[in-house]
């Protein structure tokens, strides 16, 4: 496994594209585009990438949906659905990143904003999750993680955002997706 300095000179060594890398993400109810911040948020963007570059996301799902009503424990509510690589390849992944801060990149959760799931900082690997309206709590500061440091956002959805939200609202007992969305593939554009 590589060291963490290791892994962050590496990830930042990839070559980066002129433009914004879009991915598309194609799901049984339609397809979700996202534009990839490779300027602001390097680190978490070149390892999304890797993540679609090695097809993780083929046959991935969103399993996650968090509404208003879904959270009555939680203090602090937000709202997003959250997918994952393929569950079958769960083991094959690449080693966790270093976060990037939304107080360092300054990207912000907003409506559409795409982000990087993870437990304490520097453990994201290939979890991530939607915004559905702004949710600043997600930003470095906000306390919807109760080490107050937030989640590394890395690019928006700029198609799509009625599939997401009609993931959102799908069937759940809980949090959980019943049955999950699958994805279908993601792939650049």
């Amino acid at each position: 496994m590589l060291r963490a300095p290791l892994l962050l000179a590496a990830l930042l060594a990839l070559p980066l594209a002129a433009q914004s890398p879009r991915v598309a993400l194609e799901t049984p109810w339609g397809r979700i585009v996202i534009d990839v911040d490779t300027t602001n948020a390097p680190v978490t963007a070149r390892n999304f990438l890797r993540y679609v570059d090695a097809g993780f996301y083929d046959g991935g799902v969103f399993h996650r949906t968090v509404t208003m009503r879904n959270q009555p424990r939680n203090k602090i509510r937000i709202e997003v659905v959250q997918a994952g690589a393929n569950p079958a390849r769960a083991n094959e992944g690449f080693p966790p990143i270093p976060l990037e801060r939304t107080s360092k990149t300054g990207l912000r959760h907003l409506d559409g904003t795409i982000s990087m799931a993870r437990d304490g900082p520097d453990t994201a690997t290939s979890g991530f999750f939607l915004c559905i309206g702004p949710q600043p709590s997600l930003d470095f500061g906000g306390m919807r993680n109760p080490d107050g440091q937030g989640f590394a956002a890395f690019g928006r959805v700029i198609e799509g955002m009625d599939v997401v939200r009609r993931i959102q609202a799908a069937p759940a007992e809980g949090q959980k997706l019943t049955p999950a969305v699958r994805i279908l593939k993601a792939r650049r554009l």
